[in-house]
């Protein structure tokens, strides 16, 4: 039985009346020394108390999207298949010194199928990508807009967002709970809303006790490479998108966020934008980060440091929101180390640091993004 959905979700809550039934029933019963009675009727109360916290824990997760599968939750997945030494060719495919530009890979060619999951819209498509250059193997969630198969649009190329969720998360969460496509598909069909071509991918790499963000950390993980090169690849090699950076955006929420800041400034041959809605700049920020525990990784991965060692000041537009003391102390000192042709919008919000207040932000993310990377004719 899967984790998400309905089912499972039934039987949790079908549990609770019935372990207090069952407790009621043998609470009397219970026979032998007094220590055995008192462990029996103890048992009993625990096992009350779990199937009740099983399934505040399940209805949680179903809205929130935070755990995608068992193997998730329970930490048994195995993505990262191997960590090789990253070759150094940007995303943006510019070959480097010594290597033959002439001569590119092969297309990274995928099959797509539905997602199996009650919370996102049947639209959305899966894939199972194995990392070429990152050695890392999982799922990519696409969701085309309106306009990809309309005829009147049969030559034309879409620009496109990655969308990373926070940690843990799962990469259903932007479509299920956060409802990205279907709060955009009718602002799109306005004129509102550029037709973008929204992409998740997985983040969950290292089971759910170590974060690996967005950054290659050797020996564990290569996810900056998975998320900065062989995702956008297969979106190009799979998909009519306009393979520019001017084209590309990248958001994100809580730690989602930090990611697409960092990856949006430490990649502008990649991106054009990045959202980070109540992120943060210093990887240690979240304990479980691998970055975040190497005094090295930490230094070099923080968005501040980046904006201020580039030759270059990157040319990306940030959008970067938070509550005091959640983000936007974060985004005043992103403004303040940027300078032209970087871009830096500060938004103060309010509310806890969860979907409710993510969840109504994404038209306007998507209109301001629009302004960045507008529609064409």
């Amino acid at each position: 039985m899967q984790l998400l959905g309905t089912p499972f979700l039934i039987c949790t809550i079908v549990l609770v009346p019935v372990s207090i039934a069952l407790a009621l029933l043998f609470w009397g019963k219970v026979r032998g020394p007094r220590p055995l009675r008192i462990l029996s009727r103890l048992a009993m109360l625990l096992f009350c108390q779990f199937t009740a916290v099983t399934m505040v824990f399940v209805m949680v997760n179903n809205a929130n999207l935070i755990y995608g599968s068992w193997d998730d939750l329970l930490g048994t997945g195995h993505h990262v298949r191997a960590v090789p030494a990253v070759p150094p060719v940007d995303p943006a495919g510019t070959a480097a010194p010594g290597q033959d530009a002439a001569k590119p890979p092969a297309k990274v060619v995928q099959s797509f199928k539905n997602v199996d999951d009650p919370k996102v819209p049947g639209d959305v498509q899966r894939t199972e990508l194995k990392g070429r250059l990152s050695g890392i193997d999982g799922e990519v969630l696409v969701w085309l807009p309106p306009q990809y198969n309309d005829p009147a649009h049969k030559d034309k190329k879409f620009p496109v967002v990655e969308l990373i969720p926070g940690w843990p998360g799962s990469s259903s969460t932007w479509y299920g709970t956060l409802k990205v496509s279907e709060q955009l598909k009718p602002l799109m069909a306005e004129g509102k809303v550029a037709p973008f071509i929204l992409v998740s991918p997985r983040t969950l790499l290292l089971g759910n006790q170590v974060d690996a963000g967005c950054t290659d950390v050797p020996g564990k993980a290569n996810a900056e490479t998975w998320l900065s090169r062989d995702v956008p690849q297969m979106i190009m090699d799979n998909f009519r998108v306009d393979p520019s950076p001017d084209r590309w955006a990248v958001a994100g929420y809580s730690a989602g966020a930090h990611c697409a800041t960092k990856l949006a400034v430490a990649h502008p041959n990649r991106y054009r934008a990045g959202v980070s809605l109540s992120g943060y700049n210093d990887p240690a920020a979240e304990k479980a980060s691998l970055a975040g525990q190497d005094p090295k990784l930490r230094e070099a991965n923080n968005p501040v440091n980046i904006l201020k060692a580039a030759a270059q000041p990157p040319k990306v537009a940030l959008y970067l929101s938070g509550n005091k003391g959640d983000g936007f102390e974060d985004a005043l000192a992103l403004r303040d180390a940027a300078k032209a042709p970087t871009t830096v919008q500060p938004v103060e919000t309010t509310g806890p640091h969860a979907s409710d207040v993510w969840k109504p932000m994404v038209p306007g993310v998507f209109e301001w993004l629009t302004s960045v990377i507008p529609v064409q004719p």
